[in-house]
């Protein structure tokens, strides 16, 4: 729970005055039994996006980097990569393979995930390889190595690393190369690059052939594949982008017309005024993300706000958030405080094919006024709506009475229209 873990670090930061060692020697190290005092370190220190990061660490802009198994280090370190806008909507549809040990349907895993993309020719496909086998995985540990980082005040830092431990989720080779992956199964804004520069780092050592490194995210049934590399080994923040692609098992092939039709055959029945309504305006910007909560749910049928935020590697508030917007959906319920479970129209909702529960996904969102309104504005005028059209049509329906709060939740209504408005794609076929 990041309220623990953030009272920890308030604790830890006061105590060991590690803003102002900082300040005075640009870090500080703190050994893992020190931390292991106000909580186990394995809770503390592995934040694998920024947005996990407990608040006191983001206020004091302190990041955290592990240099033995028994030590870490300290510093304003740039440490996240963000990943980059998902604009491209061609998806390469993949037949499955007719096996009866594994559901193309319900990949619920990271490691069901990753072999299914190998199995299928997904990894090949992406790489322009053939024969890619799985080789390696599992927790390792590094040798002594040294680098480079970005600090954010524009400077750079050294860190120096001596056998410290790291997990790799998939390892490849292929007559060309060695294929690191990290493989996730929610959708975060960035991630922290220690995930592929660690791994990086240690099999430089041990092999000859060039090591190409691979980010997956398999979210709402399609793999979102991101090829990465570092321009110089011993640099951290010199990661850039050098491809990306997109995969389904299944058609989601959705047009303009299908959303126009939704539109169309689909009366707004909920207004959203604040003074009327017992659930909550959202404020969840990814609907991604949402869709992952009930998937989550779909296989735990009932959660706490501290499991969903373990599961979907988020803090307690954004839990109650997301379970705030599948109620105002009306896929997810919460008959007792703190619990979340998927709704009847929930259930249903997950027994549908992509494409279908994508379409019911759309028709569900658009029973609400400012919804049916700003989408059938797109659809009419081509231009996305600004920030201040949105807030405009929200103070309209009156759909909340503060104005920070207005100005934060127009995000989750643009983040929810931009998700609708990428879903007409290109379906390629695969060969």
């Amino acid at each position: 729970m990041e309220d623990k873990a953030n009272k920890a670090w308030t604790d830890l930061i006061q105590e060991y005055q590690i803003d102002n060692a900082i300040k005075q020697h640009g870090e500080f190290i703190i050994q893992a039994k020190d931390i292991k005092k106000y909580r186990e370190p394995r809770l503390m220190a592995k934040w694998d996006s920024s947005e996990s990061l407990p608040t006191i660490l983001k206020k004091s802009d302190i990041n955290i980097l592990p240099v033995s198994r028994s030590a870490y280090v300290l510093s304003n370190f740039k440490l996240y990569q963000p990943f980059p806008e998902n604009d491209i909507n061609t998806v390469k549809y993949v037949p499955p393979l007719p096996l009866e040990s594994i559901d193309f349907n319900n990949l619920s895993t990271e490691s069901n995930a990753i072999n299914a993309m190998l199995i299928t020719g997904i990894l090949d496909d992406f790489l322009g390889t053939n024969n890619t086998v799985e080789t390696f995985n599992g927790r390792m540990g590094t040798n002594d190595f040294s680098f480079t980082v970005n600090l954010t005040n524009g400077g750079k830092r050294q860190v120096d690393v001596q056998s410290a431990q790291l997990e790799i989720d998939g390892g490849f080779e292929n007559d060309d190369s060695i294929i690191i992956m990290e493989a996730k199964n929610v959708p975060h804004p960035d991630f922290h690059i220690r995930q592929l520069y660690f791994p990086y780092r240690l099999w430089c050592e041990r092999v000859r052939k060039p090591i190409r490194l691979v980010f997956s995210q398999y979210i709402d049934s399609i793999y979102h594949l991101y090829e990465y590399e570092f321009a110089k080994e011993d640099d951290y923040s010199s990661i850039h982008l050098i491809q990306q692609r997109n995969y389904s098992f299944q058609s989601s092939a959705i047009s303009w017309d299908d959303i126009q039709r939704i539109i169309d055959s689909n009366s707004p029945e909920i207004d959203d005024n604040y003074d009327d309504t017992s659930i909550p305006f959202i404020q969840a910007d990814l609907f991604t993300r949402l869709i992952s909560l009930i998937e989550q749910l779909d296989k735990v049928p009932n959660m706490t706000s501290a499991e969903i935020a373990s599961s979907m590697e988020f803090d307690i508030r954004q839990a109650s958030y997301y379970s705030s917007a599948g109620e105002y959906l009306g896929v997810i319920e919460r008959p007792l405080r703190g619990h979340s479970q998927l709704s009847l129209t929930g259930i249903k909702l997950m027994r549908l094919k992509l494409r279908e529960r994508r379409l019911e996904l759309i028709k569900l969102i658009v029973r609400h006024n400012i919804f049916h309104d700003l989408l059938s504005q797109i659809i009419d005028t081509g231009e996305f709506p600004s920030r201040e059209a949105i807030i405009d049509r929200m103070r309209r329906y009156n759909v909340c009475k503060d104005a920070t709060t207005l100005y934060r939740r127009a995000s989750s209504v643009s983040g929810w229209l931009r998700w609708i408005v990428t879903l007409p794609d290109t379906t390629e076929e695969f060969e």
